[in-house]
């Protein structure tokens, strides 16, 4: 088994405590429509767990891969640490993410996914919503951890935080693309110079009577 590096095995341990309040398949799901904020990893007294490294659990941002087995279709879901999207019958939800340091080996991504699905148990059932997943994924080690289920997919494709002595090299490639101008970033119109009669010596006199 691959070695998983130190920062996402500090978050494993840390989402330890989120997994087992809210591993039951009868806890009931967030709402659909809800979109949720906030510390996503808390510890034993309810405190707000922070990495020792990099940005705050709450400011950090997955990029996830969802695929719909169906109709083969596949797209990206994008949310903060605490939101979760709603998908026709699914929803993804996103504890937090995390990813090694520059300095740490060897480089992997995570995030702690919830997947709801509202499905029947039988045939005979109404529909409900049943939590399916509820665990670590892992980008550069998929087999770790995978969502099992006939007809929905989830993967980490991205996490964006940063770490200390990152933010100036970013914060400058922010400013050198804004474009220079005006307040509004638009270039002010340029108006053409009027041209003016040319005084010079070599200037090509008039034709002369004597060639008449």
């Amino acid at each position: 088994m691959p070695s998983i590096a130190p920062a996402v095995a500090r978050g494993l341990a840390l989402a330890g405590v989120l997994a087992l309040a809210g591993c039951g398949d009868k806890a009931p799901p967030p709402p659909p429509e809800a979109t949720e904020t906030g510390s996503a990893v808390v510890s034993a007294s309810g405190a707000a767990v922070e990495s020792e490294f990099g940005t705050p659990i709450k400011d950090r941002v997955a990029t996830l891969g969802f695929l719909n087995k169906r109709n083969n279709i596949t797209q990206e879901v994008v949310l903060k640490s605490g939101e979760s999207r709603r998908i026709g019958n699914a929803i993804v939800k996103l504890a937090t993410c995390e990813k090694t340091a520059p300095w740490e080996d060897p480089p992997e991504t995570g995030a702690f996914v919830q997947l709801y699905v509202e499905e029947r148990a039988t045939t005979s059932e109404p529909l409900a919503w049943r939590k399916v997943f509820s665990g670590w994924l892992f980008k550069n080690a998929p087999s770790l951890s995978v969502v099992e289920h006939p007809v929905y997919d989830v993967w980490v494709k991205d996490c964006a935080m940063t770490f200390p002595g990152e933010e100036e090299p970013l914060a400058a490639a922010r400013n050198a693309a804004k474009p220079s101008g005006n307040a509004s970033g638009a270039s002010p119109p340029v108006t053409p110079p009027s041209p003016k009669p040319s005084s010079s010596p070599s200037a090509r006199p008039a034709a002369s009577s004597a060639d008449e």
